[in-house]
This record gives structure tokens, C-alpha cells and sequence, in this order.
């Protein structure tokens, strides 16, 4: 067996252990799981680190639980939060969880006919038949006030200088959790749970309250919080979330996400989110070191990452949308980029809105860079520009300012790429 606990080890992925936890794993095959709530209808890359150690779990040939929170997720998880956040209906918490279930698909086995196949939860499926004082008989006795109060996501609110206090609905999401895993444990065999290091005092209520109720032994896990090397959050962009779903973050910002990790970052990051060997990083990171300014460890991690989380075609559509905007491609790869796509590439560049019927009429290049737009400033700077060789059209060159430009050049049915000189670009949108 693979000893899944030093495989993350090397990884930089452990922060907390419980003690035997390592022992455990060799000893034994067994089920694990991460629990992810279901406020949004996507993954971001900030789950990423759940996901990866469970697929690690499972190359170790153990069985990873995904445990969609249903029931946690009408509550709130007070860890790492300053304020109690919007709770969401059943029926856009089960939309959520049919998304989410898709995305975890690419990540982890499922499917296969192997006895570690991944396994799916809903926490409300078992939360839905407790009534509240059967649940505060049955789990609310085992553990103190005292213990609950203890928990560092409960003291950090409570003596918050904003004053705002923590709802009951909220002081009780660590015996929800809790009884996530005793479920878990007495249901499917689980005797690990992981997360993120917000997530311990959580954890290991879960593991309490086992031990205080049937006597048995459960271990926890939790890997660290990301953070980037100049102090910022870990998967936040000025745009907001690097989502996994691929109509909220294109796969080319996705794509160029990771390829712009600062160097500091990259060695850290290639180790955490792929799924690469040891010897194949060091090697990474060596040539990384001898010839720096090629992004060796940028390009490799971009690349693992993406075909990951969405697809080989979807890597190269990234690599080459990349090629045009950084001076290289043709006609034909313009035409073949999906319009989402296109505009991700192009986001920022100047764009101009012209009527169908400027082109129906049959408008020139001249009219269209120095009348209808003010890409040239007038007509005569235009054709000087032609005559050097300082204009294309879709990335062909331009040899007359008099070319008539049809509705069969439009890219998507709706743009024209002007570029001028070498790194000015332009959009013209036909509506």
C-alpha cells in the first residue's frame, strides 16, 4: 500500500494529525472523507486542496467519502467566517449538489467496478429525520458547553470587537458535523475525516463525540490554508473566484490562472495540486532554477491542472489562444476559439459597436479604422500604416486600405480583430 500520510508529508499538505492516524492507514484499507457545502453551483480552486487529498486517498487505494453538506449548508460554518452568511433553499441546495457531483466526477473514481470507488453524501439525508429534541438527546448530551466553547471558530467570534455574537444556529454546525461523522462511521466504515486547518476543532468534535457514544477510535486530518507568497488569499482574482465551472471562468483564464503563479509559488503549487511524482517536481524545479525565464514549473503545472479539471482540448485551445495574443497564430485559430473563449482573450482591449449595415453596405477597412471607429485617426495614417505592414485584419495582414470586409469574415458571427503594430489590439463588434 501507498502510505497515503507521507505521500501528502513531502507535499506540504499535513498540518494537523491526530496521533496513530499514519499507523492506522498502513495498517488497514479504509474510508475518509471532506465535506464541501453546497453554496454555489461550482467548484473554485479553493476546494481544491479537499479534492486533491481525496484523490491522493484513493490512489492509496483507500475510498474517499465526498460528503455534500445539504443540511450544514441551510446553517452556515462559522470557522473563518466574521458574519453569519445567507442560508439557501433545499431546492437551490440540491440544483448545487447535481453540479457539484459533475465536477467531482473529473477528480475521482465513481464509476469503476474497483472496491475503493469514491462515494457521494448528502448530510440532509440523514439530518432530515432528526427532530430537535431528538437530536439534542441523542448528540447534544455527549458533549459539554464547555467543550463547544472551547473551539477557536467559537472564541474568535464571541470576542470579536464587532460585538455581533454567534447565533445558536451557528454554535451548533460543530454537533451537525459531529454527527456527519459518527453517521459516517457507524454507516460506511469512515475513520477519517479531512479539511482545511479551520476545520479542526470541527474534526475532532466529530471524533469525541465516536468515542463518547460508541467507544470507537476515529482519526483527523487537516491540510494547511493556502496563501500565496506576497500574503494574499490563495484563489482569489481581481474578477473574484477561479471557478471550475467553465461558464464562470473560461478554461483560458482558468488556464492562465496558473501559468501566472509567481515563481515563489509555482514549487509549492505543482506539488499540491497535481498528482506528479517526486523525482518528476525535483526535476521540474531544477530546470526551473537553470533557465528561469522559460516558466518551466508555470507551464507544467498550468498544463496538469487544466487537463484535471477540464480537458486535454481544453489545455490546448488555452495554449494556443495564448499563442494569438502574444504575437503568434493564424486566421483559422481565431476561427476555431468558441466566442467565450474570445473574449476572455481579448478582455480589455478597446471595442467598438457598429451597425450590420456598415458591412451589408460594404465598408472598407478605411471607413471601418477611421470613420466608423477612431482606431486610426484619419484615413492617411491608416494607409501609411498598411504600407508598413503595420495592420491585419483576424491576424492577416492588411494590403489595401480599400478592402471591402464582408460578413464572412466576422469571427462568431459578430468580430473583427484589428491589430496595429505589434501588441495593439482592437475589437469591432457588429450588432
Amino acid at each position: 500500500m501507498i502510505n497515503f500520510v507521507e505521500e501528502l508529508r513531502w507535499r506540504g499538505m499535513i498540518h494537523d494529525i491526530m496521533p496513530g492516524t499514519e499507523e492506522f492507514l498502513l495498517k488497514e484499507k479504509s474510508s475518509a472523507y471532506v465535506g464541501f457545502d453546497p453554496t454555489a453551483d461550482s467548484l473554485h480552486i479553493g476546494h481544491l486542496v479537499g479534492v486533491m487529498m481525496l484523490k491522493h486517498f484513493q490512489n492509496a487505494g483507500h475510498t474517499p467519502i465526498v460528503l455534500v453538506g445539504g443540511a450544514t449548508g441551510m446553517i452556515g460554518d462559522p470557522s473563518g467566517k466574521s458574519e453569519e452568511r445567507n442560508l439557501l433553499s433545499e431546492e437551490t441546495l440540491h440544483h448545487n449538489q447535481e453540479c457539484l457531483k459533475k465536477q467531482f466526477e473529473k477528480f475521482l473514481d465513481f464509476n469503476s467496478i474497483a472496491p475503493n470507488r469514491a462515494v457521494m453524501v448528502n448530510n440532509y439525508d440523514w439530518m432530515k429525520e432528526y427532530s430537535f429534541l431528538g437530536f439534542i438527546r441523542d448528540i447534544g448530551k455527549h458533549l459539554t458547553v464547555n467543550y463547544m466553547m472551547a473551539k477557536d471558530s467559537v472564541k474568535k467570534r464571541l470576542d470579536s470587537e464587532t460585538g455581533q455574537g454567534m447565533s445558536f444556529t451557528e454554535f451548533s454546525y460543530q454537533l451537525v458535523q459531529g454527527t456527519d461523522y459518527l453517521f459516517l462511521y457507524t454507516n460506511h466504515g469512515c475513520r477519517l475525516q479531512m479539511g482545511g486547518s479551520d476545520q479542526w476543532g470541527n474534526i475532532v468534535t466529530g471524533t469525541e463525540l465516536i468515542r463518547r457514544k460508541t467507544g470507537g477510535e476515529a482519526f483527523a486530518m487537516t491540510c494547511p490554508l493556502i496563501t500565496k507568497s506576497d500574503g494574499q488569499k490563495f484563489g482569489k482574482t481581481e474578477s473574484g473566484n477561479v471557478w471550475l465551472d467553465p461558464a464562470k471562468t473560461t478554461p483560458y483564464q482558468f488556464y492562465q490562472f496558473w501559468l501566472n503563479v509567481a515563481d515563489d509559488d509555482a514549487g509549492k503549487f505543482i506539488r499540491i495540486f497535481t498528482m506528479l511524482s517526486q523525482s518528476e517536481i525535483d526535476d521540474l524545479i531544477k530546470a526551473q532554477i537553470a533557465e528561469p525565464h522559460l516558466r518551466i514549473l508555470q507551464k507544467r503545472l498550468a498544463e496538469e491542472v487544466t487537463v484535471m479539471a477540464h480537458s486535454r482540448e481544453d489545455y490546448e485551445a488555452a495554449v494556443e489562444a495564448s499563442q494569438i495574443l502574444f504575437g503568434k497564430g493564424t486566421t483559422e485559430q481565431l476561427r476555431r476559439m468558441d466566442e467565450s473563449t474570445f473574449l476572455s482573450v481579448f478582455e480589455g482591449v478597446p471595442m467598438f459597436d457598429i451597425s450590420s449595415d456598415i458591412i451589408a453596405a460594404g465598408a472598407t477597412v478605411s471607413d471601418l479604422c477611421a470613420v466608423h471607429t477612431t482606431i486610426a485617426e484619419s484615413k492617411g495614417e491608416l494607409r501609411r500604416l498598411i504600407q508598413g505592414g503595420g495592420v491585419s485584419l483576424n491576424k492577416a495582414r492588411v494590403d489595401n486600405a480599400d478592402m471591402a470586409v464582408t460578413a464572412d469574415q466576422l469571427l462568431n458571427q459578430r468580430y473583427l480583430l484589428v491589430q496595429k503594430g505589434k501588441k495593439s489590439y482592437f475589437l469591432i463588434r457588429v450588432i
